[in-house]
């Protein structure tokens, strides 16, 4: 039995839809963990991981509006990355 080409998108829109989702999960677990609210940096690489798989599936079914919305936020959550990332090495530089 061959597995058919549109059954592979499907699958890879439906692997980005659960990495994309999952996010909301880790932040909800981290945050009952501190008992108050947080978003940990796993959050920010799997919005990035899931954004950038649905950005692909996007492209591949040619949807401006799924493409534009993507995109966007794949700049926001590495945006975020980097600020997190400039914020660590400040502080072991203060060391």
């Amino acid at each position: 039995m061959e597995i058919g080409n549109e059954t592979l998108w499907y699958a890879l829109g439906f692997a980005g839809q659960f990495l994309f989702a999952s996010r909301f999960l880790v932040q909800w677990l981290s945050s009952e963990r501190a008992g108050r609210s947080l978003v940990p940096i796993a959050f920010w690489y799997l919005s990035v991981l899931g954004g950038a798989t649905l950005l692909v599936y996007a492209i591949y079914r040619a949807d401006p509006v799924f493409i534009t919305g993507q995109s966007v936020g794949l700049l926001i959550y590495g945006r975020n990355l980097h600020l997190i990332a400039r914020e660590r090495r400040s502080a072991a530089q203060s060391r």
